[in-house]
């Protein structure tokens, strides 16, 4: 009996100490004011953009009738889906990192005329009916979903 109850004691006296001498809880910083455009791997990111842009224009720019094949389909939706993962990401990483400044950093760089290009294809091609948002992966997806909610698919894609 003397034993468990200095077994007990000892883990509450433990237990005080491991309290009383732990460091603190790290406080939840704001994000940074950072201009992106100042970071030494921000050239890369720009060259890995226009890359992106690059695979988007390449899978929207094929004859419609490619994407009814299982092949033109899987690089349809490939080539989209990276463009739109990698810009999804940006877009919501860029603010957390970086606050307001990284927001309006990433929004510029995000809207170039390529940019408007492929986001206007993207309707054309949703609208006539030649995939769905829930076909891509989920990083690309929820992107998709906020570019063609106003649209409404007037065609029938592959089912003519």
């Amino acid at each position: 009996m003397k034993r468990a109850l200095f077994i007990i004691g000892a883990i509450v006296v433990w237990q005080v100490a491991a309290w009383a001498f732990a460091p603190p809880p790290p406080v939840l910083q704001k994000p940074r004011e950072i201009d992106p455009q100042t970071l030494p791997n921000e050239k890369y990111i720009v060259e890995g953009r226009n890359l992106q842009r690059h695979d988007g224009l390449r899978a929207l720019d094929v004859p419609r009738s490619s994407l009814c094949s299982e092949e033109g389909r899987k690089k349809f939706i490939s080539g989209l889906g990276h463009y739109y993962y990698h810009r999804s990401l940006q877009t919501t990483s860029y603010p957390k990192n970086y606050g307001k400044t990284g927001a309006d950093y990433i929004a510029r760089q995000w809207s170039t005329a390529d940019d408007k290009r492929i986001d206007r294809l993207t309707k054309g091609i949703y609208s006539s009916g030649y995939f769905k948002p829930n076909e891509f992966g989920a990083g690309s997806r929820d992107m998709l979903l906020t570019l063609v909610k106003d649209e409404r698919v007037t065609g029938k894609g592959c089912a003519r």
